[in-house]
């Protein structure tokens, strides 16, 4: 007998007032550390700045609201592998060609909240002033231990096990060929799709190359690659103490970021900060409505601890799988702010690269940043592969 076909419920979530009062109780209560006159950002988070923004998350931000507004995502639980797994599945709206189905990929420190903004331009882009002809069927899940999917109680999942599930989903939605696209470690999870599923995925297209994995001899890579390489060593001597810490002992920071929700958001506004394009003030590139919202979806779920130990998943994949080189056509967009742009040389040895391009705005977080300038470039590179998707 074939296996059944899972079950897709929607999903509609709205938070127990009581759970909102014990958020609020917990920041009045916050013990804040000291930190040097004018430390700033050098040491980590700017305390005053984070005094300023649990001001408000206490007594000024309207969570319901927000929560209402995401709500409007046509969202849906299904099992796979054992796990209950929350996605937004939203359709082409009134397409002028079939639209090209989509799976997108979130990373770290976020959930299907960093595809939000992007969704509506890509599903409707006949009514945001772009073509028709270029409608998506957006899939974004939230990979398991993130947002409003289960947290797996043994071991983590890798970005490996999680391609696969994503494999599935699509394919339990009616999708037999589809794009895949992602930033962080959902570039990691895009990346998997395309090797492992090659005969689906017909395009992926990336925001990061990952860090890189050396096979060889180092002599025989380009200047531009060896030079890459140095920064990347030098990045992670000086931005690098968060991998660190959640590949190897996530669980200690757990504690104390599960449990306080000032530290929780100090924990991931520094990264806000760090890995976006708003020289140097977050609220150039996130209100404190937009921060709070993705901060309170971490206190709310309690998956910070969960999220952190798929690094530690991540840093057990053998080398060799690694070092593959993807075959299905990809393209990346390598945005100005971005942390970690890798050279042109070092993408073409790993990947078969057919698209490539520089955004003058935007960083890690591109598709919350700069949406209209995403989902064009999405666009750009899928064109040419939505025939195929017909196959």
């Amino acid at each position: 007998m074939p296996d059944a076909l899972p079950h897709f419920e929607p999903f509609t979530l709205r938070t127990a007032p009581a759970a909102i009062e014990d958020l609020r109780t917990r920041l009045s209560l916050t013990r804040w550390p000291d930190a040097p006159e004018d430390a700033g950002w050098s040491l980590g988070t700017d305390i005053a700045y984070l005094r300023e923004l649990v001001a408000y998350w206490a007594d000024g931000f309207d969570w319901p609201a927000q929560e209402a507004a995401l709500a409007r995502l046509p969202r849906f639980r299904v099992r796979l592998g054992g796990l209950g797994v929350h996605f937004v599945h939203a359709r082409a709206v009134a397409p002028a060609a079939p639209a090209l189905p989509l799976v997108l990929c979130h990373g770290w420190p976020d959930s299907f909240w960093r595809y939000s903004k992007v969704i509506p331009l890509l599903t409707d882009p006949g009514g945001h002033g772009a073509d028709p002809a270029d409608a998506f069927d957006v899939v974004v899940p939230d990979m398991p231990g993130y947002g409003y999917s289960d947290r797996p109680t043994g071991p983590p999942l890798d970005s490996i096990a999680v391609a696969g599930l994503w494999a599935e989903l699509m394919g339990a939605l009616g999708y037999t060929r589809f794009g895949a696209a992602g930033g962080d470690v959902g570039s990691h999870v895009s990346r998997y799709l395309a090797l492992d599923h090659p005969g689906r995925v017909v395009a992926v297209h990336r925001m990061d190359g990952g860090l890189p994995v050396p096979t060889g001899d180092l002599a025989d890579l380009s200047p531009d690659e060896r030079t890459w390489f140095e920064d990347v060593t030098a990045w992670g001597a000086s931005e690098g103490a968060y991998g660190a810490l959640h590949r190897t002992k996530p669980q200690t920071a757990a504690v104390g970021l599960t449990d306080s929700p000032a530290g929780l958001a100090g924990w991931i506004v520094e990264k806000l900060r760090a890995w976006s394009d708003c020289g140097g003030d977050v609220e150039r590139s996130f209100t404190k409505d937009e921060i709070l919202t993705n901060v309170t979806l971490y206190w709310l779920t309690e998956t910070i601890g969960s999220s952190m130990r798929m690094y530690h998943a991540n840093a057990a994949i053998p080398r060799e799988q690694l070092a593959r080189r993807v075959e299905v056509p990809s393209g990346f967009s390598l945005f100005r702010g971005d942390i970690l742009r890798p050279p042109q040389a070092w993408l073409e040895r790993t990947a078969n690269v057919v698209h490539l391009t520089e955004p003058a705005r935007g960083g890690h977080f591109a598709p919350f940043e700069e949406p209209e300038l995403y989902a064009e470039e999405l666009r750009a590179f899928f064109r040419p592969y939505r025939a195929a998707a017909k196959g």
